[in-house]
């Protein structure tokens, strides 16, 4: 049985388009099409059509000359509307800033744009990213894909929905307190709030400027940390970016550990977990769970 294209990871999308199971163009257009149909989500402000195509036939063109940039080179993704988009809007979700387009993509866009991501659009969250349930947009609210009466979490809750939904296989988020990492949880996919300093904040609408970090949001380890590595990297725009190497993240991935195993993938690490964490308002079956692990 075939696979739907919006049922594949963003590893199995970055697959099937360097074995020529699939062109850029036609994944494009099924991620369009979905987005189109799932509007009740509240998941996009913005949906950039004519772009993502033509970025689409970019990619295939370049693969079809030997010249593909990587595996991102033809996936589609989308921004949390915290980034500034050359030639798309930035609103941060807030009517103040509504038909503001920036003459400048922020850093992590453009690291994606040259790693040869397809950006589709701009995803709702928290106005200004200050809220833990993507319930204060100007724009209305976006909705938990697994069951629509509740929340996302935020602040980047709509970039959870996308990709819980299966509406584009990765997106771009900010943390400051949480706002990847919540969300991630309250929708079952993957988040990572990278180290501050790994990824720039250029052009990334500050909330705490000491404390905000750009990271990836997919639905597997392996999806983030594919992004993350087209997301790093110095940047001398922004005075708190890290000049440090960037690791090979899929090479750490991928490395075996002698303890681990098949059936036991995480036998032999170690998790800290402050018993602080655990006070007045934790689920009881949340508290058992994590005690059993």
């Amino acid at each position: 049985m075939t696979t739907a294209l919006h049922d594949l990871t963003l590893a199995e999308q970055s697959q099937q388009l360097a074995s020529g199971q699939t062109t850029s163009v036609a994944l494009t257009q099924h991620v369009l099409d979905r987005i189109a149909a799932h509007t009740e989500l509240g998941a996009f402000l913005h949906v950039d059509t004519a772009g993502a195509l033509a970025a689409a036939a970019a990619s295939d063109a370049r693969r079809a000359a030997g010249q593909a940039l990587g595996p991102l080179d033809g996936v589609p993704i989308a921004h949390k509307d915290i980034f500034v988009t050359q030639g798309l809007p930035t609103t941060a979700a807030s009517k103040m800033l509504k038909g503001y387009q920036s003459p400048f993509d922020a850093t992590v866009v453009a690291q994606l744009k040259a790693a040869g991501v397809v950006n589709v659009g701009k995803l709702n969250c928290d106005e200004f990213a200050m809220g833990g349930a993507n319930e204060n947009s100007a724009y209305g609210v976006a909705r938990n894909p697994w069951d629509t009466s509740r929340i996302p979490g935020g602040s980047s809750g709509a970039s959870a929905v996308a990709v819980s939904a299966r509406l584009v296989a990765g997106t771009t988020g900010t943390d400051t307190g949480g706002s990847i990492r919540q969300p991630a949880a309250l929708t079952g996919i993957t988040g990572i709030k990278p180290t501050y300093g790994r990824c720039s904040r250029f052009g990334m609408i500050a909330f705490a400027s000491s404390l905000d970090q750009a990271g990836p949001m997919a639905r597997t380890a392996e999806d983030c940390a594919l992004l993350l590595q087209a997301m790093s990297g110095f940047d001398e725009r922004d005075a708190t970016s890290a000049q440090e190497p960037v690791p090979d993240f899929m090479a750490v991935l991928n490395t075996p550990r002698a303890e681990a195993t098949t059936a036991q993938p995480l036998k032999g690490l170690r998790v800290g977990v402050p018993k602080e964490f655990f006070g007045e308002g934790v689920s009881a079956d949340v508290l058992a769970a994590t005690r059993a692990a």
